[in-house]
């Protein structure tokens, strides 16, 4: 197959996108793939400058907003579809994360150009990227999920809705970016600032000690589920990124029908959000043995040792199968 590889952005997460794309490049071109790689902030990578573009380093904070607002001068999006590398190609393969790249928007400009590519249409990704929304349809199949209320709120009117600790995050972003933790009032109100810089809108989560666990989904079927341990109290960016802050276990050793009802609820929610492809679906389990729906992702980590790929793993999918298997699926709809 001739796949293009859609990569970096001008989202929070660029460093972890092209991270993802570092591998995923790789994991194709071993399998007898032509592969080329487009940053859709930059335009195409040529294969002598690969090396260095793709250098696969995610730091321990997000890069600075200011770098992103310069990027964003130069966003390729709506050019996207003149390029010989995406007009040829059999397959795009979308390695972004956050942003336009993870909120509908290049799905839909890649609906109208009629390029296909990996994942969720338009709207699945619209929807999971929109935590707010997403929680009101888990709800209203059946998801559990987290109380939450959207800012703005007082002190007063959280400890009364959800009770301290709360989660402050941003709606619409991912690898916890802009996330807190805030255990009393005097905490909320700058957590809601700094969630606030990188989105507009603000949700405000009743915290569920527990564990953490999440699941795969790859064509219509929920893979191994698996447990977080880090040393934080939150699976939080730097937690993610920092190697020996966190491991991962896969499967998970939980009591019971704990893993299958996880793994039951991973594909409610995938349906719930119109999602087709693969996700990854996160949950906390709490004291009694239940399991929380906290979110969908829609474009999740696809480094050999993202959550996803290892969740693959588990059930006997290798790592470069799982990205052929992931194109293919495109081909064959």
């Amino acid at each position: 197959m001739r796949v293009t590889v859609l990569t970096g952005g001008t989202s929070s997460e660029r460093d972890v996108a092209i991270a993802s794309a570092v591998q995923v490049v790789a994991a194709l071109r071993s399998r007898g793939h032509h592969v080329s790689v487009v940053d859709t902030a930059k335009g195409y990578i040529p294969a002598a400058d690969e090396p260095h573009f793709l250098s696969g380093k995610v730091g321990r904070t997000p890069p600075a907003i200011e770098e992103l607002v310069a990027l964003e001068r130069g966003l390729l999006l709506s050019g996207l579809g003149v390029l010989p590398v995406m007009r040829d190609a059999d397959v795009i393969f979308v390695s972004l994360h956050g942003g336009r790249g993870e909120d509908g928007t290049l799905q839909a400009i890649l609906d109208v150009a009629g390029v296909p590519y990996t994942g969720s249409k338009a709207l699945g990704t619209a929807l999971a990227m929109d935590k707010d929304v997403a929680k009101q349809l888990f709800r209203q199949a059946g998801i559990p999920t987290a109380d939450w209320v959207m800012a703005p709120a007082t002190p007063e009117e959280v400890e009364a809705r959800l009770g301290w600790p709360v989660v402050v995050k941003p709606s619409k972003q991912g690898s916890t970016v802009g996330l807190s933790l805030v255990k009393s009032p005097a905490e909320l109100i700058p957590a809601i600032e700094l969630a606030g810089r990188y989105d507009d809108e603000v949700m405000i989560e009743a915290f569920i000690p527990g564990r953490e666990l999440t699941v795969g989904v790859l064509d219509g079927r929920a893979l191994a589920v698996g447990e977080i341990l880090c040393q934080s109290e939150i699976f939080d960016y730097e937690s993610k990124y920092t190697p020996g802050l966190a491991r991962e276990v896969f499967p998970a050793d939980l009591p019971g029908n704990v893993g299958e009802e996880c793994r039951r609820l991973a594909l409610g929610a995938h349906r719930a959000l119109k999602l087709g492809g693969y996700s990854r679906v996160d949950f906390r389990l709490d004291g009694t043995g239940q399991p929380s729906c906290l979110e969908v992702n829609a474009l999740p980590g696809m480094t050999a040792t993202s959550l996803l790929p290892q969740s693959a793993a588990a059930a006997g999918i290798p790592f470069a199968e799982l990205c052929e298997r992931i194109c293919l699926a495109v081909r064959s709809e």
